[in-house]
């Protein structure tokens, strides 16, 4: 189809995706909200409650790029309708579980379930939607994710104050149900590229060993772990890298795809993806500490102070969507980026007896920064990519934003180890967030006489 419409089908199947990318974002901040119920119910400490949201995390980083790469060999709908199925079923094992390590054991499930589908959300999108609109598309599950993300905290606080925190889970069965419905039935299915391909189980391991130990050292370091034991593992995972990158150097369809980064469009992309969401993280994560502790409001206000940020983004993503159709995403891409660095610079230079609206107004024009750049460079990516490698480079970006996001984290906790005033530390965090952002930038503007002559395809 090119005449830029979408047929009733492929909005039903449209319907599908989005309500997975529902389910998988909800079940972070649900979970988040619910910890302390979860551990007085389990009878355990806060620390070890965190590996409830800990252990699925780090499940969809370990699965994100061998479940890309099943999906390129096997089918994206075969991927999205096991990952479906597994996330329902896990949910259900949640909902019912009555000990903290069988609840542990469906979170993980959850977690592999989560990974089938974000493995091949954006192939399955590249290949819905007309190309003269595909930036549609993205923006929409961008947006989705956005109002997830924003509506999570109120609908857990919703659910636990007139249920237990067992329906935090069981609300998840019947949507899942409803998508498996509909992907069965309207999702389409993509052509094996080359019959004699086969899943490369050593490739798989390795990927598994890598991400696991590094990603789960860096969790370790925020959550203020032995650091000589943090620093083992993550050289052991940087060991293993060495032999895993070496390996798919030359195969025909790598599972880590430096096959992609060879296009300097691509490459470009993923390193801008990366900065951009170390720049959010550190920003989103420090900044609570602003206003409670330095600022006095309290945690009610924090929340709603909070709020406008993901609401712009939400807001701002299907307008630069239908912008790029017809402006360069790369320079659009760009101008985000330097939009989101002056809303971080106004909150640095917060007066004194700031009004709640005034710091709105700085966070909405962060929200707003980000909702351009997003977008646009998911755009910019799908340009980079052959279509057959569009599983692949769909999980990089998901891994991307993982690594962004993981470091972004990082960082903040290093900061704040600093024995200094908590002002101090927020604005070292926010100057770094400038300084990704600028990177983010600097590397966006670098693209844009390239995506000029690059098609949507």
């Amino acid at each position: 189809m090119n005449d830029g419409k979408l047929s009733l089908k492929k909005y039903a199947a449209v319907i599908a995706i989005l309500i997975v990318l529902v389910m998988t974002v909800l079940d972070v901040t649900l979970v988040n909200v619910a910890l302390p119920v979860l551990a007085r119910d389990f009878n355990i400490s806060d620390s070890a409650t965190v590996w409830i949201v800990t252990i699925y995390q780090l499940a969809i980083t370990m699965l994100l790029l061998p479940l890309s790469s099943a999906g390129e060999i096997h089918g994206y709908r075969r991927n999205f309708l096991i990952g479906v199925t597994v996330f329902t079923l896990a949910s259900a094992l949640c909902a019912v579980s009555e000990s903290f390590p069988l609840i542990l054991i469906a979170r993980a499930l959850q977690g592999i379930g989560a990974a089938c589908v974000m493995s091949v959300n954006i192939a399955l999108t590249r290949m819905i939607y007309p190309r003269e609109i595909l930036g549609r598309g993205l923006a929409l599950n961008a947006m989705v994710i956005a109002i997830a993300t924003a509506a999570g905290p109120t609908i857990a606080g919703a659910i636990l104050s007139i249920a237990s925190w067992h329906w935090l889970f069981i609300i998840n069965i019947p949507f899942g149900i409803m998508a498996f419905l509909i992907g069965h039935r309207l999702l389409p299915d993509n052509p094996k590229t080359d019959c004699h391909t086969k899943f490369d189980w050593e490739s798989g391991i390795l990927n598994l060993a890598v991400f696991g130990l590094i990603f789960y050292a860096l969790g370790s370091f925020a959550r203020k772990g032995d650091s000589l034991t943090n620093i083992v593992l993550i050289a052991a995972g940087l060991t293993l890298g060495f032999f895993y990158v070496r390996r798919q150097i030359h195969r025909k369809s790598p599972m880590l795809p430096v096959d992609l980064f060879r296009i300097r469009l691509y490459s470009l992309s993923i390193s801008t993806s990366i900065c951009s969401f170390i720049a959010q993280n550190l920003a989103m994560i420090s900044l609570p500490f602003l206003f409670l502790n330095c600022l006095g409001f309290s945690e009610i206000t924090t929340g709603l102070l909070m709020t406008p940020w993901p609401l712009a983004t939400m807001v701002i993503s299907p307008i630069a969507a239908r912008f790029v159709e017809k402006h360069n995403p790369g320079l659009t891409a760009a101008i985000g980026m330097a939009v989101y660095s002056l809303g971080v610079i106004l909150l640095i230079f917060l007066p004194n007896n700031v009004s709640e609206w005034n710091i709105a107004c700085r966070m909405a024009l962060c929200g707003i920064g980000f909702g351009m750049f997003q977008t646009p460079n998911n755009i910019v990516m799908v340009i980079a990519t052959p279509i057959h490698r569009t599983g692949s480079a769909g999980g990089m970006q998901s891994t991307a934003r993982l690594v962004g996001q993981t470091f972004g984290a990082t960082l903040v906790t290093f900061v704040f180890a600093f024995p200094t005033v908590i002002m101090a530390s927020v604005h070292v965090c926010l100057w770094l967030a400038v300084c990704f952002a600028a990177i983010a930038a600097i590397f966006s503007a670098g693209r844009a006489a390239e995506v000029s002559h690059k098609k949507i395809s």
